[in-house]
């Protein structure tokens, strides 16, 4: 039985197999908001982070070991700092949207990541943004509008969420300034431990000794999460960018079932069209640069 299954699995295409390991992934990253929800409802969120980062770091030390004179050599020790401060940032502003929005909605406004990339790009990249992008990234804000909608009051936990979007933008900009001279595993060595640090701060001041249950509920989020992020790398080496990439956006189907049944949320109409934009305009950003990077070289935008 095994054996049929492994000659079906050889026998798809990368790109395929690439695309059921980003489901897959997408799957087990809507499962870890199920958990950080369900563990913010007795924890404080900012604790919550913590605990997600130092299963991190401890899922990383076997990696370490065997990088040990890579991973922790380097003279951009401030820059691996504050590439680590956003990254937490992000985590900590993610965890108390997920804990106080209905998942959908969520997930949704993580999705507007891309859009803060365009403009982040000209300011620090010096990149040359032509009027194509820029209609798809304030279209994809509006779509951010759309959710968050401001004529009604705005929640501070959609504040939050869009803050998340805008710190994990600016982290991935720190990681492309990185990549141009140091080796991955001192970046994820420095990562993981300055994210332990940055979030433990904020977890000791408002420090609560979990239950037995929530431990248990603390260590299914760190391996799920884990999963999900050994997933994703599986889906990147195995298929194509501009294929595996929109199917993050699947997670939003995801949140919204378990949302559903699990927390008895219902999305709103609102919620389902921002979505919509949103998606719509990050994947045609994403689409838009793969196009052009196979057609000039990496010194600007000339659509």
């Amino acid at each position: 039985m095994f054996d049929r299954q492994r000659a079906a699995w050889r026998a798809l295409s990368p790109n395929m197999r690439g695309v059921v390991w980003a489901l897959a992934s997408g799957f087990m990253f809507s499962l870890m908001s199920v958990l950080i929800k369900l563990l913010t409802d007795g924890l404080h969120p900012l604790q919550v982070a913590w605990f997600r980062a130092i299963f991190g770091l401890i899922t990383l030390l076997p990696f370490v070991v065997r990088f040990w004179r890579t991973a922790t050599r380097t003279r951009r020790l401030g820059s691996h700092l504050i590439r680590a401060a956003f990254g937490a940032s992000s985590m900590m502003l993610g965890f108390y949207s997920v804990a106080y929005l209905p998942l959908a909605t969520a997930t949704a406004l993580g999705f507007s990541r891309p859009l803060f990339m365009v403009p982040l790009a000209i300011v620090f990249l010096k990149e040359v943004v032509r009027v194509r992008r820029w209609v798809a990234t304030i279209v994809g804000f509006l779509g951010v509008l759309v959710i968050v909608r401001p004529d009604s009051g705005i929640e501070f936990a959609a504040i939050f969420g869009v803050g998340s979007a805008l710190a994990a933008a600016l982290s991935q900009l720190m990681t492309k300034r990185l990549a141009a001279t140091e080796p991955v595993p001192e970046m994820m060595f420095f990562a993981a431990v300055f994210t332990s640090l940055i979030t433990l701060g904020p977890a000791l001041y408002i420090w609560q000794t979990p239950s037995w249950e929530q431990l248990a509920l603390i260590t299914a989020m760190g391996i799920v999460g884990s999963i999900g992020q050994l997933w994703l790398i599986w889906s990147l080496s195995q298929g194509e960018a501009t294929l595996t990439g929109p199917m993050e956006y699947v997670r939003i189907i995801f949140a919204a079932g378990f949302g559903f049944l699990i927390f008895s949320e219902v999305p709103t109409v609102w919620t389902g069209v921002g979505a919509l934009i949103i998606v719509g305009s990050t994947v045609y950003i994403t689409w838009r640069e793969a196009v052009l990077g196979k057609k000039r070289p990496p010194a600007g935008d000339h659509h």
